[in-house]
């Protein structure tokens, strides 16, 4: 039994090929030439009339919320904290952290409307993730008395609003 079942894969390996497989199945150009896009009434029948809704949910939107709640965040820190003062201008930075790259960001966008690829979103995220690290380097250089709890925490619920502007979406 053991001689048939090498005998079988030896018939169908060629090369440096998996047993059983053939030239077609590992051309990667020809698998994605078969791609063919749903049509809106089949995008619509797949996933409900939702789908050729346009998002209500804007970067600028996802801006806006991220410094509402910044400044909710800021005001807590400040109602709540003993001494109120470095508490709460470190929540309000920590904060700006998270929306000031996201407004550089958003503007960007809507400066390169129309011309939009991936190599130009990429760019735009980086920028992005730069301002981010600067902002922080430059808050631990010059605001010695910063305090990083509160920072950190506002920092993060600003940026989860993402997750809430998609659960939205």
């Amino acid at each position: 039994m053991q001689s048939d079942a090498h005998e079988t894969g030896a018939k169908h390996a060629s090369g440096n090929q998996p047993c059983g497989s053939s030239n077609e199945s590992w051309n990667a150009e020809a698998q994605d030439n078969n791609i063919v896009p749903l049509t809106r009434d089949q995008a619509e029948q797949l996933f409900g009339l939702e789908v050729s809704r346009p998002s209500r949910v804007t970067p600028f939107k996802v801006v806006a919320a991220q410094i509402v709640l910044s400044l909710g965040a800021t005001l807590l820190w400040w109602l709540f904290y003993k001494p109120p003062g470095d508490a709460a201008l470190s929540a309000f930075l920590g904060g700006a952290i998270c929306w000031v790259p996201s407004a550089l960001f958003a503007a960007r966008l809507k400066a390169k409307s129309g011309t939009e690829t991936i190599m130009s979103w990429m760019i735009g995220e980086a920028l992005k993730m730069r301002a981010t690290i600067a902002m922080f380097v430059a808050i631990a250089y010059w605001y010695k008395s910063a305090l990083w709890l509160p920072l950190l925490v506002t920092y993060i619920v600003a940026l989860k609003t993402y997750w809430v502007a998609m659960a939205l979406r």
